[in-house]
């Protein structure tokens, strides 16, 4: 890992930049939460990236250039996420077209992000969850790297619920997205940290406030 030493504006900022991380639907938003709890500053690579794609945001006229007005929703100018991912989904080439345009504008926003915090208070814990750390090679820009994992047929299951949809549905929708993305077990054997996140809320928030320990110590 880097050196716990953030510069921003020539300024050296100390603090715990902790990338937060792991399959679809394996429950990160949840174990992002439980840090905030206990007094993380956390951001969600996700909602990074949907500002960045609103009308006039950096990446999105790019991102209409690359895949066109067919993607906008019917009535106006905002893009459908769910349109562009119909696109892109189960299509490397395209996969790697949009993350090539989005991944370095989210990971600069999160720098910045993660500079401001420090700034703030240098013993802060800045956590970001984001499902794809390790596929925009992101994870130098964190101090410690949490993974999350659960079992494959829960994460059917999460996603189901989620999105109101039928189990077989769920399923393929899963592993359709999962093939954009590095498998669990890699990701858990290149993290710092795994939570197994498969048992209760009260198991999982067990394990988080281990690792918060953890953290507190060194931030």
């Amino acid at each position: 890992m880097v050196s716990r030493c953030l510069c921003v504006s020539g300024v050296g900022v100390l603090m715990l930049r902790v990338g937060l991380t792991g399959g679809i639907a394996c429950g990160k938003t949840t174990v992002a939460r439980m840090f905030k709890r206990r007094g993380a500053r956390v951001i969600f690579a996700d909602d990074v990236a949907k500002q960045l794609m609103r009308p006039n945001a950096p990446v999105y006229e790019e991102v209409i250039r690359r895949f066109g007005k067919g993607i906008l929703q019917p009535h106006g100018r905002a893009i459908d996420r769910a349109r562009l991912a119909e696109i892109v989904f189960g299509n490397p080439p395209r996969i790697e077209e949009l993350n090539s345009i989005v991944h370095p504008a989210v990971v600069a926003e999160q720098d910045a992000w993660m500079g401001e915090i420090g700034q703030a208070d240098p013993h802060a814990v800045a956590i970001v969850e984001a499902a794809l750390i390790y596929e925009a090679g992101a994870n130098s820009h964190f101090d410690k790297i949490v993974v999350v994992t659960c079992r494959p047929e829960q994460k059917a299951e999460r996603f189901a619920a989620r999105h109101q949809i039928a189990m077989e549905d769920a399923r393929k929708e899963v592993e359709r997205r999962s093939r954009a993305q590095i498998d669990d077990a890699t990701k858990a054997a290149r993290a710092d940290f795994v939570i197994d996140n498969s048992g209760s809320e009260p198991e999982t928030d067990a394990q988080v406030d281990k690792i918060w320990q953890r953290f507190q110590k060194l931030a």
